[in-house]
Order: C-alpha cells, then structure tokens, then sequence
C-alpha cells in the first residue's frame, strides 16, 4: 500500500447525486491525507438507519453529491503529515464522532462529546482546511460523518479513528462502530442495570437489540421490548428479551401497561426509536425512587417532551446518551476485545451480506424492515 502514499487514489465509491435517489459506483479521485488525516483502504462497511435518513434528505439542509456510510472496517493506507499514531496497515474502525484527547470533555471522565470532533451531519468537507478529498473530473464530492465509507478508500480526521487488535474480524467488529456499541454503552455505560432487575427497551432495531443484549449480559430478570412491529418479537427473543409490548394493542398509555405489568414499573429503560411519544413513556414506565430512564433516540427538529414535574420529584432519573458514552478511540478497542474475548456476540446482529456492486440491495432491506445489519464487502 506504500506505492500509493502522496498520490491521488483512483477508486469506485457509491455516490448520491440526489436525496432518496439510488446510489451509483463511480470512478473517484481520494486526495492524500493532509496534516491530522489518515487515508483508509476500507475493507468492510455497513449501512445503518442514519445514512437512511439523511440520504433522504431529512435531517439537514441537502448536500448533494455525497460519498455515504460511517460503520465500517479498513486498514491505514498511508498518513498525513505529523501523524504518529498511526501507521500503514493498522487495522481501523473510523467513527462518527471523535476523541481530540485536549478538549474539556475529552478530559472529563463523564464526557464524551467531543469538542472539535463533535458529529456534524452538515458539514461535507475536512477540517484541516475546508475542502473534501473526494472528486470527479475535479468536481467536489462531499463527505458524510467524517466517514464516507461507501468508498474503496476515504479520508479521516486521526480523532475519529480507533485502531483495535488485528486479530478481529473487520467482517464482524466493523458494525461496532456505530450502531451496536451505542446501544450497549446506553445500558452497560448509562442505564447500568444490576444483575435481577427489569428492563424495558423502546424501539427492537438494531440500536435497541443491543441495548437488550446489554441487559442480558448485566443479568436482567426481565427485559420487556416495546415496538409497534409484532414481527420484530421473535427475532428480539435471540437478545434476551422476554416480554413484548405492541401499544397498538391497548387503548391506554404504554408506560401505564408497563407500570401494571412490573409492580409499579421497571427498574431501568432505554428509549432507542427517536419517537418523542416513546421518550415520555420510557421515562414514565420506570419506578419511582430508584427508576432510570435513557434516552439514546434522534428527536426531529421540533420534538418536545412533556411530562409532570412530579415524576422526578418521586426520584426517576432522566437521562441522555451518545455513543453509549463511549469515547471512541479509548474505548472501542476495548470493546472489540470483549468480542474477541466471548463476552460480547456481534454476529446474531448481521444478517444480510452484498458485494459493493450491490450496495443498493441493502438500502431496499432497511427501507423494507428486513433483517438488522448488512455487511457490504467493498472487494465483491
């Protein structure tokens, strides 16, 4: 890979010209990586419901051509100038969010929102100097997440980077950039159940699976999954979730049917659907004096929560998470170890698997409520 170090890489990425418009593989040109930038060779990526939802332009002002995905595996290429962290080779899992380790909050123990590496979904371009690396024939192709791995190489910022053991399967631990560990550090690093206790989880997608496989592995009795698609029970069985809950199915609130079913609630919940409706419940289904709420869902815009003073006057905890406040280049690896260790199962999670060629096939998945996760092999 050191042939290609200080040069223009010529590879395929799949481009979205247009929101909500199938992507096209095309021929990109990836600049080299500047001061603070590795340059990835990237083996493995996946498709998770955030590339959806901006694809579709939902969720920020449009930004078209744009390269693209953020749970991925790769290897460094080559680096940028001053960078020392990395070398050519290491095996990486780029994230969504970044670690500049000199920031308050990179110094806080309770923190993990980082200050200049931040998740930005606006901006397209790196920050070193304002310009993207991608192009074609000289157009600017923008990025995505500090990502953009729906491309044969890309270019991250060094903060954004986790280097794990190169032992680990990228085809496995490549979803853990993103989706899983946020919903395992919501219960494991948050939430924080002891061992006997109740669980309810909001929401039994991919995020909201792992949560209630985060309340499996703390030793919950009972972990009650909450979801308007019956279909999704059976597979939610396989995550240590021993009850379901549709709210279509009852004529009262669902924090009121939680509440009777549990003795006056369950102990801990975790909210992973985004539905502002779903928050209110999560937290109000939890007991009082003891009860913990997390709420790990994106709110649209103009969400509101409304609840009764009173409910946190009776000693209910609300609270919030990213990343399953895991900081991302500290601990990652670590989480990656926990599978390479058994302690942690990644491959329940996976359930489909495309060429690159083939990319389009995994947006039809998700948009059709196939499956969890689709591996896409960015060499097929």
């Amino acid at each position: 890979m050191s042939s290609t170090a200080g040069q223009v890489i010529r590879c395929k990425a799949a481009v979205a010209w247009e929101a909500g418009k199938p992507l096209v593989i095309e021929e990109v040109e990836v600049a080299p990586p500047q001061a603070n930038e590795v340059r990835l060779k990237i083996l493995f990526t996946a498709l998770c419901h955030t590339d959806i939802y901006f694809w579709e332009a939902k969720g920020q002002t449009p930004l078209f051509p744009r390269i693209y995905g953020h749970e991925a595996g790769g290897i460094v290429e080559s680096v940028g100038p001053g960078v020392t962290a990395f070398q050519p080779g290491d095996h990486v899992l780029p994230v969504f969010t970044g670690e500049c380790r000199e920031c308050r909050h990179c110094k806080s123990e309770e923190s993990n929102l980082c200050d200049l590496l931040r998740i930005n979904t606006d901006r397209g371009v790196m920050l070193t100097d304002g310009k993207p690396r991608f192009s074609i024939k000289g157009k600017p192709i923008y990025h995505f997440l500090g990502g953009s791995t729906f491309s044969e190489y890309t270019v991250c910022h060094v903060g954004t980077v986790a280097k794990i053991n190169p032992a680990a399967p990228l085809d496995k631990v490549c979803i853990l950039s993103c989706g899983m560990s946020t919903g395992l550090g919501a219960t494991l690093n948050v939430a924080k159940p002891k061992k006997g206790q109740t669980v309810a989880v909001f929401g039994l997608g991919a995020v909201g699976l792992a949560a209630a496989e985060g309340a499996r592995l703390s030793g919950a009795s009972r972990i009650i999954g909450v979801d308007l698609n019956p279909k999704r029970f059976n597979g939610a069985k396989n995550f240590g979730v021993t009850d379901f809950v549709n709210p279509k199915d009852y004529d009262k609130p669902v924090q009121q049917v939680i509440v009777e079913m549990t003795d006056g609630g369950v102990d801990r919940s975790v909210e992973c659907s985004g539905n502002p409706q779903a928050m209110i419940s999560a937290f109000e289904c939890v007991h009082d004096g003891w009860g913990v709420a997390v709420i790990v869902g994106i709110p649209g815009k103009d969400a509101e929560f409304k609840t009764h003073p009173m409910k946190f006057l009776h000693e209910r905890t609300l609270k919030g998470t990213f990343f399953g406040n895991y900081k991302p280049l500290t601990d990652l690896p670590g989480v990656v170890e926990k599978y390479m260790n058994k302690e942690l199962e990644v491959e329940k999670f996976i359930t489909h698997s495309v060429p690159f060629s083939e990319i389009n096939k995994s947006f039809d998945y998700m948009l059709n409520g196939e499956g969890l996760r689709c591996i896409i092999r960015m060499e097929g």
